[in-house]
């Protein structure tokens, strides 16, 4: 049976979900020795990378995805959110602000960004984006989480009580960043 990056991709995805990281990154790179311009490989490699904790290789790897396919925006989303857990902020924002540039619709990429202001204590412009967030998709229950949480930091309690009253009635999806 001949190898095929398609067959090693999903056989990586596999052992991946069962916390087989090792396997998985092999299977990755055996098929990138097949294909080198692929950007689902890269990208896979770069989420199994960031859950295996190997932020840098993880940046690295969807850094190449990104070079490949740089108007995707799951790779820039997964690029902008590892930078954040990488502690390269001011990277973050850059990817965020590149993937609006393609799709100012994309509201994790306004959320993201706005989790960023927040951690840098910049308020204003974290609320500003939580709001685009919002705006965008209304039961997006992360952004409305962290709208509410930056009223609160900017004082405005009305505004916050208001996120709290919408929390209850949207269902509690993944937390993104």
């Amino acid at each position: 049976m001949r190898e095929n990056p398609e067959s090693l991709n999903s056989q990586a995805i596999e052992l991946a979900s069962h916390g087989q990281y090792v396997e998985a990154i092999a299977c990755f790179k055996r098929a990138l020795t097949i294909t080198r311009d692929n950007a689902l490989l890269w990208y896979n490699l770069g989420i199994t990378y960031r859950d295996a904790g190997m932020l840098q290789l993880s940046k690295d790897a969807l850094f190449t995805a990104y070079k490949i396919n740089n108007e995707d925006q799951d790779i820039i989303e997964t690029l902008a959110h590892t930078c954040f857990l990488a502690g390269d902020l001011e990277e973050a924002l850059t990817f965020c602000a590149q993937g609006l540039e393609v799709n100012m619709r994309n509201a994790h990429l306004w959320n993201n960004s706005g989790v960023i202001f927040f951690t840098q204590g910049d308020y204003e412009s974290a609320c500003e984006a939580f709001e685009h967030a919002v705006t965008i998709d209304p039961n997006y229950y992360d952004a409305v989480f962290n709208l509410r949480d930056t009223y609160e930091q900017l004082g405005n309690a009305a505004a916050a009580a208001e996120c709290d009253a919408r929390l209850k009635n949207i269902k509690q999806g993944d937390f993104y960043a």
